[in-house]
């Protein structure tokens, strides 16, 4: 079923997925990996990832919250998670706002590179809603109350991957 284009300048000939069919995602076991720095931003980003798993029918009781450090740890604490074979997919939460150090730099590219190796490494879904901004205004532009929470959109991929690897002959 081919998907409907949804028109958004941001997102330039974007297609939304189908609706999640009934019960499609009621078994769905999702980990929600999320820093702890820059908590206003992350909570916000925590409610969007929790207000979508609930749109597209996550059963609550299959949902389990973790509390990593910061970014830098996502990694492998994201692998452990994955590796544990408890989760169908991986959802992680943070903020990585630029300051007056060169740490912004190191400390976003290794949390993408290590969250992609990730699930890579052990083919479990993975929802990137790591924000990597220049300034705090930045980051409170993505966390609001809608779809286009940055929270939201990552919780949507990873179980939009988890329908995709269903769909690949030969994938459990």
């Amino acid at each position: 079923m081919p998907a409907k284009a949804v028109r958004n300048p941001q997102k330039s000939g974007y297609a939304a997925p189908p609706k999640p069919g009934k019960g499609e995602f009621a078994k769905v076991r999702v980990a929600l990996l999320v820093t702890r720095w820059n908590l206003e931003v992350v909570d916000a980003l925590l409610n969007g990832a929790r207000r979508c798993l609930a749109d597209w029918g996550v059963a609550d009781k299959h949902i389990r919250e973790y509390r990593a450090p910061g970014a830098f740890e996502l990694p492998l604490a994201a692998s452990s998670l994955m590796k544990s074979g408890r989760y169908d997919a991986v959802v992680t939460l943070g903020a990585v706002i630029r300051g007056d150090t060169p740490h912004f730099d190191f400390v976003a590219g290794e949390c993408s590179r290590g969250l992609r190796e990730a699930a890579q490494k052990h083919g479990v879904p993975l929802g990137f809603g790591v924000l990597t901004v220049n300034t705090p205004e930045q980051a409170l532009q993505r966390i609001g109350p809608g779809r286009d929470n940055k929270g939201y959109e990552a919780a949507a991929a990873a179980l939009e991957m988890v329908r995709l690897l269903r769909e690949i002959p030969g994938k459990p």
